[in-house]
């Protein structure tokens, strides 16, 4: 009975704990965005800055060199796509136009479906007397200005990328030393080395897949805008930019491109016909990515639920918007990383795998400690033994 009562106790305490830890990331989200966005990059970069610190060069030197050759390229592609966005949304007063024009017939017929499903709720009903009323209408609410609107955002996110910049750049600098010497702070040497080790393989697992994904979403982005150039698509290479972009985003990203890209072509041609044939084309190129290339290149190594990852993506987007959704996927590969090499980790890691991908994972690991313990409990081998298996 006291063991139930303790054990009611550390779940109710543990609930406790995860929603105090919940509500403090949800309110302090300007504090911890820019943080955890660092440790992603942070996952990212460490391996091209260690490869580069095994050939003489400093860490310090490094992670400053790759951060401004990376923020270089970002700049410089935002330049190069700087120009038909302009002109895409310069022409969104007429797009706006043309929209309503074409959606006008379907507005019309919403519109008469209403007016007769009102009529049919109508014809029991007595008629009821007019009742004037006079109520005060309520002042408007001061509002803030645009600019100064606009001024404050801006203000945030460019606050938040130079904190993003400078401390990737500090961890990166850092290295695993640096993880070292924290690790040792707060626990013993054996599970300070298990942990770096731990720190090790989720670095080298989130890398290695997020350095994959950017090479085939590049090839995707290439291969989108050639196809949306030869369907006739108004600026082609714009939506090859944004279906590699948002290709980083697990189902969300490819399902936007996909509404885009119609809603595009719905605007841009007359015939629906054209329309289907660029979703077409597009769904195509999507299935393709997603059916062989991804898993060819990227493997099973780091494969998850996919009700679990789009659930992740929906508390992400909610608790933290779209660097939520940038976020959640790493973060459950993370953890299914450290469940396959924690020994308790085994249902954690059940609960992460789609079907019986942990439990295949585990069980080999399982067959690896339960040789270590039989060879443990049987002792040495006598010197004649060990020579004739030797032999």
């Amino acid at each position: 009975m006291e063991v139930r009562k303790i054990r009611s106790r550390v779940t109710a305490g543990r609930l406790l704990l995860a929603f105090a830890i919940g509500l403090l990331l949800y309110f302090a989200h300007i504090a911890f965005i820019p943080v955890a966005l660092s440790l992603l990059i942070f996952l990212v970069l460490s391996g091209p800055v260690e490869a580069l610190y095994a050939r003489g060069v400093a860490r310090s030197v490094s992670a400053a060199i790759i951060v401004a050759a990376i923020v270089g390229v970002m700049v410089a592609l935002v330049n190069f796509m700087s120009e038909p966005a302009q002109k895409w949304f310069a022409a969104a007063p007429h797009t706006v136009r043309l929209i309503e024009r074409k959606i006008r017939p379907f507005e019309h017929f919403m519109a008469r479906v209403g007016e007769l499903r009102n009529s049919a709720g109508n014809l029991g009903a007595e008629p009821q007397p007019a009742q004037v009323t006079s109520v005060p209408a309520p002042a408007p609410a001061p509002q803030d200005s645009g600019p100064a609107t606009l001024l404050d955002g801006a203000r945030t996110v460019v606050l938040s990328c130079v904190t993003i910049v400078i401390l990737t750049i500090f961890l990166l600098s850092g290295g695993p030393p640096m993880l070292a010497r924290m690790t040792a702070a707060f626990a013993s040497d054996l599970k300070s080395v298990h942990i770096l080790s731990v720190i090790e393989k989720v670095r080298s697992e989130v890398g290695r897949f997020y350095a994959t994904t950017a090479f085939i979403n590049v090839g995707l982005g290439l291969v989108t805008g050639f196809v949306m150039m030869l369907c006739g698509m108004p600026n082609p290479f714009l939506w090859g930019f944004m279906a590699a972009v948002l290709n980083f985003i697990p189902y969300a990203g490819a399902t936007t491109t996909l509404i885009v890209l119609t809603a595009v072509a719905i605007i841009s041609f007359d015939g629906v016909g054209h329309a289907i044939t660029v979703a077409g084309a597009y769904l195509a190129i999507a299935t393709i990515e997603g059916q062989f290339v991804q898993p060819l290149l990227v493997g099973r190594r780091l494969q998850l639920n996919p009700m679990l990852v789009f659930l992740a993506l929906w508390f992400g987007g909610c608790f933290w918007g779209i660097a939520g959704i940038i976020l959640a996927t790493p973060t459950l590969a993370a953890l299914k990383v450290v469940a396959s090499n924690a020994a308790a980790g085994q249902q954690l890691l059940d609960f992460l795998s789609p079907h019986e991908a942990g439990r295949r994972g585990k069980d080999a690991m399982d067959q690896d400690i339960s040789l270590a313990a039989a060879l443990r409990q049987r002792g040495p081998l006598p010197p004649n033994e060990g020579s004739q298996r030797m032999a």
